[in-house]
């Protein structure tokens, strides 16, 4: 095959792929918490024609190897961790994270997952879960016959019951942090599991040192940016089609060389 045929077949298939993250982030641009992603690629292994060479006297000019590069591919994709807008919703359930920090579910396995999405409910069991179901972790039950739930910004979960003037303190909310967030693996459903590449968790209360404050009543929107990603649009459209072209140059060049003998 042509080497201009496959190195301009890996940028459409980069290109793509640069397509395909840009549509989820678009597709997720109204889901609490969303973190965006963007494509990573790296040129692939050179082909040395010719090797450096000394022009005449070591101590004259040296010419430089000549490389011919063989495409792209992807590296990797990276999730970018900013902040989101904290939208007001009105709803005491619903809790926002204001900096660092992940909300901790129990999943049916047994294990721990992560989340920024902070819409919670109350279980038919009395437990603030998740959206999905998944209970925060450690588990806080609200009792039957409690009114005016309060959050406060260092997680304090706070009720009160029947005739109760002062409020009952139910527990407290925990957030976890990681050194390196974007290592995190997707689960889907807003979820995040640790990786060796995030690094453990270290855990603590909203407001200690490194942690983020919450806010009742608001959720942290996605962090996508629409204008940004349709302009990531445009130049992966035209970067795929100049690669297009690329190949049609090179097999229109092939038909010019093979019809020489003719």
């Amino acid at each position: 095959m042509d080497p201009a045929l496959r190195a301009a077949a890996t940028g459409m298939m980069a290109q793509q792929t640069r397509t395909e993250v840009i549509a989820n982030n678009l597709a997720n641009v109204n889901t609490p918490g969303f973190k965006r992603s963007r494509a990573h690629f790296e040129d692939l292994l050179y082909q040395t024609v010719q090797g450096q060479q000394v022009l005449g006297d070591p101590d004259a000019q040296t010419a430089p190897a000549i490389q011919v590069g063989r495409g792209t591919r992807l590296s990797g994709v990276q999730r970018l961790h900013e902040q989101g807008p904290i939208e007001q919703t009105g709803r005491n359930l619903d809790v926002a994270i204001e900096g660092d920090g992940l909300l901790q579910v129990q999943l049916p396995t047994g294990g721990t997952a992560y989340t920024r999405d902070g819409s919670l409910q109350i279980s038919d069991q009395g437990v603030l879960v998740t959206s999905g179901g998944y209970a925060i972790q450690p588990p806080i039950r609200i009792p039957t016959d409690a009114s005016e739930l309060t959050i406060s910004a260092t997680g304090v979960v706070s009720v009160k019951r029947g005739n109760d003037i002062q409020p009952t303190e139910l527990g407290r909310i925990e957030l976890a942090r990681f050194a390196n967030p974007s290592g995190m693996l997707s689960l889907g459903q807003n979820l995040l599991a640790p990786t060796t590449s995030s690094g453990q968790p270290v855990v603590g209360f909203p407001g200690d040192e490194g942690m983020g404050h919450l806010q009742q009543g608001s959720l942290e929107g996605s962090n996508v940016e629409i204008v940004q990603e349709m302009v990531e649009m445009i130049a992966a459209m035209r970067a795929y089609e100049i690669n297009s072209k690329a190949i049609k140059t090179s097999d229109e060049m092939g038909q010019i060389a093979n019809n020489i003998a003719r």
